[in-house]
């Protein structure tokens, strides 16, 4: 089971978010078969077994284990991943809206949000495909400003020196060398905002 899978694919995306169907992704963190599940979820098991038939079409979920019973199996089945966010373009959002943004407007931070969730989701799913590791790296932090120009202040000393060790270590001519994206976002923390 991955951490978490994202969903590309329109068909699939409203699939995931069919109420009904959510609540049963959410109860096969741990395999589960059609008939736990109904009790667990207070619908008739023939119901439960058509949404898991949908999800399971569409890769959202898939067989544990199977059991004998008599002349009967019985499927266990289990959620492809923890969680499950959901790509920007099954919900109709442009391609490449980051080209040209201002850098300072919300519009241009959650186009770069949507970018990394379509790229990496995509990267992720590759890899694992081929049973590699993804090589990334994240870092989350967060910061209380005394004042609004001590924010503008952080932002141009941040800019600066990501410039300067993009500047070190970046070499347009290795023979050997892989692009990488560095992004770098400043927000309020929900809550904070005023």
């Amino acid at each position: 089971m991955q951490d978490i899978e994202v969903i590309a694919d329109p068909a699939t995306a409203v699939v995931a978010l069919d109420p009904v169907r959510a609540r049963l992704l959410a109860e096969l963190r741990e395999p589960a078969s059609a008939a736990t599940l109904a009790a667990r979820v207070g619908l008739a098991r023939q119901k439960v077994n058509y949404h898991l038939r949908q999800l399971e079409a569409h890769g959202l979920v898939e067989v544990a284990e199977t059991r004998v019973w008599g002349g009967l199996t019985e499927r266990l089945l289990v959620a492809t991943a923890a969680g499950y966010v959901v790509a920007p373009e099954p919900l109709g959002a442009e391609r490449d809206q980051v080209r040209g943004g201002n850098q300072l407007s919300a519009a241009y931070l959650i186009a770069l949000a949507a970018r990394v969730v379509r790229e990496v989701g995509a990267l992720a799913r590759r890899a694992a495909r081929a049973s590699r590791p993804l090589p990334v790296f994240a870092l989350d932090t967060e910061i209380r400003f005394a004042a609004p120009g001590d924010r503008a202040a952080f932002a141009d000393e941040l800019a600066a020196a990501v410039s300067r060790l993009a500047a070190k270590y970046h070499d347009e001519g290795a023979p050997d060398g892989r692009w990488q994206r560095v992004m770098v976002a400043v927000h309020p923390r929900p809550g904070d905002a005023a």
